[in-house]
């Protein structure tokens, strides 16, 4: 049976439905496959930091993979991927803070304790069978706390310098507060790693530059790890990740969305409509401050527009979802309470923290089923120390409550 058939399937969700077709279609039984392994990277983590776990050896011909806290219980998967389709679906243990990428490798951020187990990496072949079950044990140890939080350093952020840049006009993504001890970084097309989709790596110990599948020539590459793109074109648009790899084996992938403003040309049809943009506002934040995420050219007959934070449009992720028809508010798993909408789209974001930094997703639907998507990047800077006070009594510790305010413009 094909992925797409177990994710069209009537009365379960795309997760159950594909694991439950795979286990159907073979034994529990299953034979030792050597060629596939696990990697951490690092091997050794500290909680508050992020970890890889990497796949090699991915055999050809197969449909799907999913990632499971434990050992093979369906009830335990955090995510599947469907190469046929090239989507993600979340499972019921994904705490928000993992990510998949279709070479089979799962990022996760901000690891606890809790963390702590056997992880298992699943394949299933082009028959809808599963081919292998390959498990990991990760180890996350303690670390100091400060005030009651994990220390770590300023994490490392992408900025596009000039922020917004015509066609065959030149763009430079500034990396600010690079690791300490690298040895190599890596950059990207696009939001996963992929060897095909790989521009440029730098290797610090021979301070030497490689050209990868993905070099068009346009791109240089510095040694502070920025990377210059020159006569942009609208195909330039999308995402373009930073990988680093520490002396130490640390894995840090950091992502930007840049997007080129396109001229009137020969090439472009004048009456098309302005893109979908959103500006942030101010372009610079710190933690406690508002940032607004403001919407340009919302299409015409809209009849819904959601938030989402993250590259992915998921459920999981959905701040809100705003319908005109109703003037209905649906708020999403990913809302926190600091943030208000308006109709005209945008987005404000209150009371910011270091966590809020990253993609923001804006996704429109029109009265003709057309679907417009558009990202920007958020980049919050921390205080060095920040207290707030109630009536300069004692130090605020308290939560706000799940409340969407959607504003008229």
């Amino acid at each position: 049976m094909e992925v797409s058939s177990v994710l069209l399937c009537s009365g379960c969700s795309p997760w159950q439905g594909f694991l439950l077709t795979a286990s159907l279609l073979t034994s529990w039984l299953l034979p030792t496959t050597a060629q596939v392994t696990l990697e951490s990277s690092p091997p050794q983590v500290v909680e508050g930091e992020n970890v890889l776990l990497s796949v090699d050896n991915m055999p050809e011909n197969i449909i799907g993979f999913g990632w499971f806290k434990g050992e093979t219980d369906m009830n335990r998967g955090i995510a599947l991927y469907s190469l046929r389709y090239t989507i993600s679906l979340m499972g019921p243990v994904h705490s928000g803070r993992e990510t998949l990428y279709g070479n089979g490798s799962l990022w996760i951020k901000n690891v606890t304790q809790e963390d702590t187990g056997f992880y298992t990496f699943r394949i299933i072949n082009k028959h809808g069978k599963i081919q292998s079950n390959t498990t990991l044990f990760l180890h996350v140890k303690s670390s100091l706390f400060v005030c009651g939080h994990p220390f770590n350093p300023e994490q490392p952020t992408i900025e596009s310098v000039p922020v917004s840049v015509s066609e065959w006009g030149s763009v430079l993504l500034r990396v600010h507060h690079l690791p300490n001890y690298l040895r190599t970084l890596f950059w990207y097309r696009g939001a996963l790693v992929l060897n095909k989709l790989e521009i440029v790596r730098y290797r610090t110990f021979k301070d030497s530059y490689e050209l990868g599948p993905a070099h068009s020539g346009r791109e240089t590459m510095f040694n502070t790890g920025s990377l210059l793109l020159q006569n942009v074109t609208w195909k330039d648009t999308g995402f373009y990740t930073l990988r680093t790899l520490s002396t130490e084996f640390n894995v840090e992938l950091i992502h930007i969305y840049l997007q080129v403003n396109t001229s009137l040309s020969s090439c472009c049809d004048p009456i098309t409509p302005a893109p979908l943009t959103i500006d942030p506002v101010p372009r610079h934040v710190a933690e406690g401050e508002s940032v607004l995420l403001y919407v340009h050219n919302l299409p015409e007959a809209l009849q819904t527009f959601s938030w989402y934070k993250g590259v992915y449009s998921l459920k999981e992720f959905k701040i809100a979802e705003y319908s005109i028809a109703t003037k209905s508010v649906f708020p999403g798993p990913a809302h926190r309470g600091r943030a208000t909408g308006y109709t005209n789209g945008s987005l404000l974001l209150q009371d910011l923290t270091e966590k809020d930094s990253g993609l923001y997703t804006l996704v429109t639907l029109d009265s003709n089923a057309n679907i417009e998507t558009a990202h920007v990047q958020v980049t919050v800077h921390r205080n060095n120390f920040r207290v707030a006070k109630v009536d300069g009594q004692h130090p605020d510790m308290s939560c706000n409550s799940v409340v969407v305010h959607w504003m008229a413009k």
